[in-house]
């Protein structure tokens, strides 16, 4: 999944719109020259000062941007849709492939190889390239692709300083309970107390009511570690059907984790309970209504896939249940 979603304000405020697929012309959406902040989740996109995808450039990487350079002048947005692994680029010294060369398979400051303010062409093998104008991802930039091979830089001839392939956004997320090494705290936790009194010789109804209703509940959650890689609006599943002890409940045994969302859910529901019908002469009678509540926690180890690498984080998973309601009953002779 890739996606972008562009802000009308800065610090992702004012009218907001969400796109899937590469846009050339934003006027159609009502959205041109106005965009102020962004997200991008996945593979990164190229923001177009003009329609069709001309115009001044301008990269985003998975990542959240509250603010930006170049607010209100954006025209046209593209999914990057290379395949961005294992990235190589080979830059020449003159145009149309001649000259000097050099292969670069990662990030690198062009001062520290003695070839800064000499490309003027370039192929690239495989993934997404920026090229800068200054060191450190500073200055005028052009974007290098695959299989759009460059004979001739034009303006930017012997201007780069500054080499760095695209990075791949997260594909993947997949999400592991141990609950093996899970930690359960049980308390009883009494809900109600009806009390009934016969002082005579015989036996008496206990209440008017046989059944009663009270209300049962299950909570879980999942918390991420923090800091995490996980970009806001990325979404995955953790499998918590160990955790579903009634059926009667009808908490989906797959539970959907969004980053920025508040990642709770609640389902209460009510329970009957039977009440005794007799007290016996002479006889006290008190019934608690006794809800056990059981507090689960585990820890979650979330294996993210950003193109071919896996990165290891862990989460928690929690869940309040109060599910289990029964009722206890003390005699007392008076």
């Amino acid at each position: 999944m890739s996606k972008i979603i562009v802000f009308e304000n800065p610090n992702f405020g004012g009218r907001s719109k969400e796109f899937t697929s590469s846009v050339p012309n934003l006027i159609k959406e009502n959205f041109n020259d106005c965009i102020s902040s962004l997200r991008v989740i996945g593979n990164p996109w190229l923001a177009y000062s003009d329609v069709n995808y001309r115009g001044s450039q301008f990269v985003y990487e998975e990542g959240d941007y509250a603010t930006m350079e170049c607010n209100d002048s954006f025209s046209s947005l593209e999914m990057v849709t290379e395949d961005l692994t294992n990235p190589q680029i080979t830059l020449y010294e003159d145009v149309n492939y001649g000259g000097r060369s050099i292969v670069l398979t990662g990030e690198t400051n062009l001062v520290h190889i003695s070839f800064q303010d000499v490309a003027s062409s370039h192929k690239v093998q495989k993934g997404v390239w920026v090229l800068y104008e200054e060191s450190n991802r500073r200055g005028a930039q052009m974007v290098a692709r695959a299989s759009r091979d460059l004979p001739d830089y034009g303006s930017f001839n012997k201007k780069a300083s500054h080499v760095r392939p695209l990075m791949p956004g997260i594909r993947s997320i997949k999400a592991e309970i141990n609950w093996k090494k899970k930690e359960e705290r049980v308390r009883p936790v009494t809900i109600d107390s009806i009390c009934g009194l016969n002082q005579g010789e015989q036996e008496k109804s206990f209440s008017n009511e046989l059944i009663k209703e009270y209300e049962g509940f299950i909570t879980d959650s999942f918390s991420f570690s923090s800091p995490t890689q996980i970009p806001w609006g990325m979404s995955f599943s953790v499998d918590v059907g160990a955790m579903k002890a009634d059926k009667n409940f009808s908490l989906s045994e797959t539970f959907t984790v969004e980053k920025g969302s508040s990642n709770t859910r609640t389902e209460k529901k009510s329970i009957r309970v039977s009440l005794p019908t007799k007290i016996a002469p002479h006889t006290k009678l008190t019934v608690n209504v006794v809800r056990k509540e059981v507090n689960t926690k585990a820890l979650v180890m979330l294996t993210i896939m950003r193109g071919s690498q896996a990165i290891v984080e862990f989460g928690e998973y929690r869940c309040q249940s109060g599910i289990s309601i029964t009722t206890e009953c003390k005699e007392e002779k008076i």
